[in-house]
């Protein structure tokens, strides 16, 4: 399993939003909804992106943009136009003055003008509320777009067929074909050189560093030190060492801890699971040693954490917008 596959784990699509929105010029959506991680793509007619303190960026038909953050934002047919509608919690559509937006006879997941308005957007959103999709979202730029491809184009072309229809099982086959579209997006990015890419990310081509993550994500609870990992990837123990911490900006056995200590307080937020359970699962051999770990590292026991509640929003990621090619 490489880091991607790790963290695409947690953000997985169970039940997500998923809308069509048939619109005619002028429109411009407030985009409020607070979720963490959002889809667009145009199926007709372009559009603009516009965030707070970033330059407005346009998409065309068969882009897919990538939004990550909380704070709200704007999609319009022109970075001029005011705000018409507004996309609230739960994707509830609304005009501005409150008058709710509803469009029958389209599918059950559309809403707009009319079915032969000019543009047409799909928008996927994700309710991601795990450490482990924390690690990717504080990874991934404010905007991340991905022109049109011919993979994506067919993806996109199943999306719009299936939210036509009321077949059944659509929100299962909805959430896989929103989890493939982006998977593709994020493994362009991650092909892509990028200076202010997280160290993960660039490791994952090294080929050094590369499979001792591999090994590190595939079982996590193996008892793996420097000499184990050096021994599977077969380089000398100073030399996977000093290149890891190179590249990723720690130690293998700090990065170990820390993935596993993610992983441990994925879990605790997961049903009802000992302690003990929860600490053989990521590798510490008894839970007073996974609690000490984690207290150490998070400034609280795994019993107050899970007493706690849901993880609060996530900070706004930096303005960033990065285009693949």
């Amino acid at each position: 399993m490489d880091a991607l596959t790790g963290l695409l784990d947690g953000p997985r699509a169970r039940g997500a939003f998923l809308m069509r929105s048939i619109l005619d010029p002028p429109w411009s959506l407030r985009i409020q909804d607070g979720s963490p991680l959002t889809l667009i793509t145009m199926v007709r007619g372009d559009a603009w992106i516009l965030k707070q303190d970033a330059t407005p960026v346009r998409i065309e038909p068969g882009d897919v943009a990538v939004v990550n953050g909380t704070e709200p934002y704007t999609v319009a047919d022109s970075p001029g136009t005011a705000p018409r509608n507004v996309i609230h919690p739960g994707q509830r559509c609304a005009s501005v003055d409150g008058t709710e937006m509803t469009m029958t006879g389209q599918g059950v997941r559309s809403w707009g003008a009319g079915p032969d308005g000019a543009s047409v957007m799909i928008s996927g959103t994700y309710q991601t509320h795990s450490e482990v999709s924390r690690r990717l979202l504080d990874a991934l730029p404010g905007l991340l777009i991905r022109p049109a491809g011919t993979g994506d184009r067919a993806l996109i072309d199943m999306l719009v067929r299936e939210m036509s229809g009321t077949e059944p099982a659509q929100d299962l086959v909805l959430d896989r074909l929103l989890d493939l579209v982006l998977v593709s997006v994020l493994r362009s990015w991650l092909a892509t050189p990028d200076e202010d890419a997280p160290g993960w990310q660039r490791a994952q081509v090294d080929t050094v560093v590369g499979p001792a993550l591999r090994l590190i994500h595939d079982d996590p609870a193996y008892a793996w030190t420097v000499a184990s990992l050096a021994a599977r990837t077969g380089v000398s123990r100073a030399s996977l060492a000093r290149r890891f911490t190179e590249v990723v900006g720690e130690s293998p056995m700090a990065y170990l801890t820390g993935w596993r200590l993610t992983l441990a307080a994925d879990l605790l937020r997961q049903g009802d699971a000992t302690l003990e359970a929860v600490a053989r699962r990521v590798g510490y051999g008894s839970a007073f040693a996974l609690s000490t770990a984690f207290k150490r590292e998070r400034g609280v026991s795994p019993q107050e954490y899970r007493r706690r509640p849901a993880l609060a929003p996530l900070a706004s990621p930096l303005p960033r917008v990065v285009r693949l090619t």
